[in-house]
């Protein structure tokens, strides 16, 4: 008996044009997975042989330096599908996956995606659409290093995960603790403690605990744009 429903699924983007013989297949051999915080899904370059849709929680795809150091490739929240690019890389992961926080995924066997891509060009599109989408936000990522400062990363973190209509004083919540938002933004924690006093002193921002709230969102869009091309302005790509 399926542990899901077919049609919470559908629901999803990811699968919304696979078949319903797809569908019902996905949804008779999904795992429920429930992980604590650290707890390791796969390591980078092991066989695949599963992909996985995060239902509850966050998280964190990464790579290990030479020196053991962790590279953050993405930090995923619910109703998003990672693992389905083994398919186009020899059934092998390109990436560690754990949770940052305590979280739930959902495990899908990939034979039977694998199947439903050669016979179904829509879904082949959506995925190469999904991995031009990655790649692009790995160019914005490269720049943002390259141009700007800590501060003004961090403010364009932030930007991210507002509503950029809202007007008048923003409160945001941090999606998850400083330290994995450091190693997000390509920093260490005590970079990011830095870069983050520094901004209280460019734009008129209080801290307590992980919620942040901001007098004036464009004073923060002016610090934080300031050295962003027109190709990647820092609202563009969620983060």
């Amino acid at each position: 008996m399926s542990i899901i429903k077919s049609n919470t699924l559908k629901n999803i983007p990811f699968f919304k044009n696979c078949s319903d013989k797809t569908i019902e297949a996905l949804s008779d051999q999904a795992q429920i997975i429930d992980l604590e915080k650290g707890s390791m899904l796969f390591s980078n370059k092991d066989k695949a042989e599963r992909f996985y849709l995060v239902t509850k929680g966050w998280i964190k795809l990464y790579r290990e330096t030479i020196d053991g150091a962790q590279s953050v490739v993405d930090i995923l929240n619910a109703n998003n599908v990672f693992g389905e690019v083994a398919l186009f890389q020899n059934d092998t992961t390109s990436f560690s996956a754990e949770a940052a926080e305590r979280a739930q995924v959902m495990s899908f066997p990939l034979c039977i995606l694998k199947k439903e891509i050669e016979n179904n060009s829509n879904l082949t599109m959506d995925m190469m659409l999904s991995m031009t989408r990655h790649a692009r936000q790995q160019d914005q990522e490269i720049e943002n290093r390259t141009l700007k400062n800590a501060s003004q990363r961090i403010g364009c973190f932030l930007l991210r995960l507002v509503d950029q209509r809202k007007t008048g004083e923003i409160v945001i919540k941090l999606p998850y603790d400083k330290t994995l938002v450091a190693a997000r933004l390509g920093m260490q924690p005590e970079t990011f403690s830095r870069a983050l006093n520094k901004l209280k002193d460019q734009i008129d921002l209080h801290v307590v605990g992980r919620e942040i709230r901001i007098l004036s969102l464009q004073d923060l869009t002016k610090y934080a744009c300031s050295a962003c091309s027109s190709e990647f302005p820092c609202h563009d790509i969620k983060s």
